[in-house]
């Protein structure tokens, strides 16, 4: 079958790595399903993958992707929920200490099938399309969890984005309007603040800019470019929540401001089953159409991931296959 793997890891040069022509199908084992894959989101987990970083040891060759839509051997329209574990764990699957997501230690869904286990692929709603369904697994789905389960926040109250045009900050705009939230975002350029304005966004910054006043919750994707601006710009009692550090991982931290403030800090790590199954029925509901940048044929895929080395993202980027 046509797939895009990376053959091994490469932290200096990634897309040196980068395959993209045929890879035999994976079998399909006992309650797992096939999917003939439609369209795939592309993420920065992907960039991770080809630089041989994952949070399993990664065994190459390795085929990338971890979120898609497409169909059943029987026709049937699905998308796809991308955390795995053990079948044996109970509960929030995020919290599962075998947890993995696609194009970790299974083969991952930027191919022409993908094998999934049966509750992994959900039901397509109608009104999605299968470009706007294939972009919620990762970046759509860890912004609903830090937004609604994280962040305590309440219809009214301030959010600060940090970032304005990637596929988590976009997912965020879009759900924080679309949750009357006051939308406040970040971003480098003149473009990058007037993409958040026109996702809903209410005011936007510069990077580092002071406030006119603290918010309530600050989400943080990007680590150390911003840490310190999402410290100092949360109130007493507040909430920062960080889903990734595209930046750099390794941040400072001034404990007395943390706990003389009684700031709360916390990690997210993608959603749970019933996250995700609430996420889509949100996005019907409030008729959200996520962010798309580019829809790109499979043999363009490295185009794309280029995109996001270079962070010319404009919301989300979709492989068509």
């Amino acid at each position: 079958m046509k797939a895009v793997w990376a053959a091994k890891g490469n932290l200096e040069n990634p897309l040196s790595v980068l395959r993209n022509d045929i890879f035999r199908q994976p079998e399909v084992p006992e309650g797992w399903v096939r999917v003939k894959v439609a369209a795939v989101g592309l993420n920065y987990h992907d960039i991770f993958t080809l630089r041989g970083q994952g949070m399993h040891p990664i065994k190459f060759p390795l085929i990338l992707g971890s979120e898609g839509a497409g169909t059943l051997d029987d026709g049937s329209e699905v998308l796809i929920y991308p955390v795995m574990g053990s079948p044996d764990f109970k509960g929030d699957e995020t919290l599962d200490p075998d947890r993995h997501v696609l194009g970790e230690l299974t083969q991952g869904s930027l191919a022409e099938y993908v094998v999934v286990p049966r509750k992994n692929a959900i039901p397509k709603p109608p009104e999605l399309s299968m470009i706007h369904a294939s972009v919620l697994g990762i970046a759509w789905l860890t912004a609903y969890r830090m937004l609604f389960k994280l962040s305590g926040l309440k219809r009214g109250q301030t959010m600060l984005v940090q970032g304005s045009s990637g596929g988590v900050a976009t997912a965020l705009i879009q759900l924080g309007r679309a949750a009357g939230m006051t939308v406040w975002s970040t971003g480098r350029t003149e473009e990058k603040r007037a993409i958040a304005t026109s996702l809903g966004a209410h005011q936007t910054f510069t990077p580092g800019e002071i406030l006119p006043k603290l918010v309530d919750a600050v989400f943080d994707p990007s680590g150390i470019a911003t840490w310190n601006h999402s410290l100092g710009s949360v109130v007493l009692g507040g909430t920062i929540v960080t889903c990734g550090g595209h930046s750099g991982m390794q941040v400072e931290l001034d404990l007395k401001k943390v706990f003389v403030e009684q700031i709360k800090i916390t990690g997210c790590y993608v959603g749970s089953f019933e996250d995700f199954q609430v996420l889509i029925k949100f996005i019907v509901e409030h008729k959200i159409e996520p962010k798309i940048s580019k829809v790109l044929p499979v043999d363009r895929a490295e185009e794309g991931l280029r995109d996001l080395i270079e962070g010319s993202v404009q919301g989300k980027i979709v492989i068509k296959l």
